[in-house]
């Protein structure tokens, strides 16, 4: 493995596993990458990972570096991007790092970032693994390790998954999305792209089946499901069923928005909160085949490491 040089940044929720953040900075480093900035780990005002200005600081710095890195890496997700958007140096982002071969990488609340770069100065960046959750895990996921890599290391992103979707078809398009509630939240705001011929693929945590639906709901009403081809789910993880929901589960939710919207729903992508996730370039063209629950997704035109 090439050693990379990592740059970490902490714009959402104060590191409440100090212990997990530590272990993944000793990972990579024992790997061989070179990991700068991580002062950012301990930083904290109240349930942040410090105030707004300092967590504003960590992303506009960005258009201030001389030498870039290979990669720039969210520590922890939880809360707080959203009040950083207005804020945001956006076109020194844009001189400095577009077209560059820089990594950007987060997802969870990072996503309100992610989408508002993507809205508006088209920067893609790419919805992976994080420090604490994914790289200080007790017990590292060769899947999500392998597919990082990959994504940040290849002109093409190569995914192929088992799905139970009825659908089979052939769509192109512009690949984005990430976590649906930041997504949801966006809606009517500057920073969610308006994206044409889109590929929706979509995760989340701790989000009933009703709420994912009444969540993609909104999405139609406004108007925003209409101009996709079609809808990628990943992992809906720490939700609990009920005797009460009475069969109301996940596979419910995908029908209903593929017989109320007439989107393909191709379910069940290794994609989000979870120990197992792909890494996937947001703002990428993306072509996605699937055939009789074989699916595969390939997207080009991301930043690719040197």
């Amino acid at each position: 493995m090439i050693p990379r040089s990592i740059h970490l940044i902490s714009p959402s929720g104060y590191c409440h596993n100090q212990p997990a953040a530590k272990r993944g900075v000793n990972y990579l480093r024992d790997a061989g990458h070179q990991v700068e900035n991580d002062e950012v780990i301990a930083r904290r005002f109240q349930r942040f990972a410090g105030t707004d200005a300092e967590r504003l600081a960590d992303i506009n710095q960005l258009a201030q570096l001389e030498t870039l890195p290979d990669i720039v890496l969210a520590v922890r997700g939880g809360y707080g991007a959203s009040r950083l958007l207005e804020a945001i140096d956006y076109i020194g982002l844009q001189r400095r790092l577009l077209n560059q071969p820089l990594a950007l990488c987060g997802h969870s609340d990072f996503t309100a970032i992610q989408l508002a770069l993507l809205a508006q100065v088209g920067l893609i960046s790419f919805s992976a693994p994080m420090l604490a959750g994914n790289f200080g895990a007790e017990a590292l996921s060769d899947f999500t390790l392998q597919h990082f890599w990959q994504a940040l290391s290849s002109p093409t992103v190569n995914v192929a998954w088992q799905s139970t979707t009825p659908d089979n078809g052939n769509w192109q398009g512009t690949l984005w999305g990430g976590n649906l509630a930041m997504i949801c939240s966006l809606i009517g705001t500057p920073w969610l792209p308006q994206i044409e011929n889109g590929i929706l693929v979509i995760e989340d945590v701790n989000e009933h089946p009703f709420r994912i639906e009444r969540m993609l709901i909104q999405l139609q009403q406004c108007g925003i499901l209409a101009r996709q081809r079609a809808i990628v789910t990943g992992s809906f993880t720490s939700t609990a069923l009920s005797a009460y929901d009475n069969g109301f589960d996940f596979s419910t939710v995908w029908q209903r928005i593929r017989d109320t919207s007439g989107l393909p729903v191709i379910s069940d992508l290794t994609f989000g909160h979870a120990p197992d996730t792909v890494t996937l370039p947001l703002g990428a063209s993306a072509r996605l085949q699937v055939m009789q629950g074989q699916a595969q997704l390939q997207a080009t035109g991301h930043p690719v490491l040197r």
